[in-house]
């Protein structure tokens, strides 16, 4: 049993050392190239995520061999893999301005301070074949080329210059729809409101043209008088006459005029009252007699103010349906004006890059 576990431990052991193993590789993208080219050299370390590496490094021109430089190094790239195990990629630009078969010696990276080497490498340099015996077919450097034409440059710019055409012509559309909704017209009107008094004594004149104050129905002629006064004293005096019995009125006035004036109404409306509830017979000089004093009533407590009313009229329903549909046809052909114009921006500035 002690043998069958000491030769567990050592294939674990064996096993552990063999996946903390560090291999080291370098590659070239180009075995070849023109003098002043350049090329990228990889350098990989595969080794354990515990592990602390620590791979070459070269300043900007500095030679990695006797006439080629390195111009560049870009930064570590890590992977992880399986097993605890990492790899470390870095890339070197370089460049050789001299036609020679290059050696690329191994390079060295240290692991938990213990140095690996890559394998080495070969690079070669080549000139440019030129024909000294025709000078004359020596072409110099050639100017700007454009690039060719590529659908997916201009893809997005066409399809948005059609859907603003589109726009454009859907505007255009509600345009003449718009246009050809007539406006709707609202005039107001000034008119003069009639006072109080006047409104009054206009009804007074109506009830003497029907001749109802020799009328032998007297509950009718003094009905419409007392609610002509009624109304008059309500719009004058602000206060709800209409539903006040005549005491009350008589009381709410008695700041208003002089004690004879308030006499005189006091006395019509009791004969009011009379004749409408108590079948009382009047003469036709006692109609007369009220009605005169209901006139002088009113000329005496009258405020001479004239007054203009503002009356706007009522729109009917296709009137009110003609105007919200202009409203939403001009928020409509706003927005599509808007959106065009940003659209037209935006490719034209497209437009102006890609040339």
């Amino acid at each position: 049993m002690k043998r069958f576990l000491s030769f567990i431990i050592c294939v674990i052991a064996v096993l552990n050392a063999s996946a903390q193993t560090v291999n080291v590789e370098t590659k070239i993208d180009s075995i070849q190239m023109f003098v002043g080219e350049q090329v990228h050299l990889t350098l990989t370390v595969t080794m354990g995520d515990k592990q602390h590496l620590k791979m070459p490094y070269f300043k900007p021109s500095q030679y990695i061999t006797p006439g080629v430089e390195v111009l560049s190094a870009e930064v570590a790239d890590t992977t992880e893999l399986d097993n605890n195990m990492i790899s470390v990629s870095k890339k070197y630009t370089l460049t050789s301005f001299d036609e020679k078969l290059y050696y690329i010696p191994p390079m060295t990276v240290t692991v938990d301070d213990k140095k690996y080497q890559s394998r080495s490498l070969a690079l070669k340099v080549l000139t440019v074949d030129v024909d000294m015996k025709h000078p004359e077919k020596f072409f110099g450097p050639k100017d700007v080329q454009d690039n060719p034409f590529q659908w997916s440059d201009w893809n997005l710019t066409f399809w948005l210059s059609v859907f603003m055409v589109l726009l454009c012509a859907l505007g255009y559309y509600l345009y003449l729809i718009y246009k050809g909704h007539k406006p709707v017209t609202v005039s107001l009107k000034m008119i003069k409101r009639l006072l109080p008094h006047q409104k009054a004594l206009s009804e007074i004149e109506q009830i003497k043209a029907d001749r109802m104050v020799t009328s032998e129905n007297a509950k009718e002629y003094y009905t419409k008088l007392t609610d002509t006064l009624r109304k008059y004293i309500e719009e004058r005096f602000g206060f709800s006459a209409m539903e006040m019995t005549s005491s009350e009125i008589i009381s709410r006035l008695q700041d208003t005029g002089d004690q004879k004036m308030i006499d005189e109404l006091n006395e019509l409306f009791r004969t009011a009252d009379l004749v409408k509830f108590a079948k009382y017979s009047t003469l036709i000089n006692e109609n007369d007699m009220n009605l005169v004093n209901a006139i002088e009533f009113i000329n005496s407590t009258k405020v001479e103010q004239q007054t203009q009313e503002v009356v706007k009229p009522q729109l009917s329903e296709s009137e009110k349906k003609n105007k919200k549909s202009r409203k939403w046809l001009r928020v409509a052909i706003t927005s599509i004006v808007i959106i065009c114009v940003a659209l037209l921006t935006y490719i034209l500035y497209t437009m102006y890059e890609l040339i």
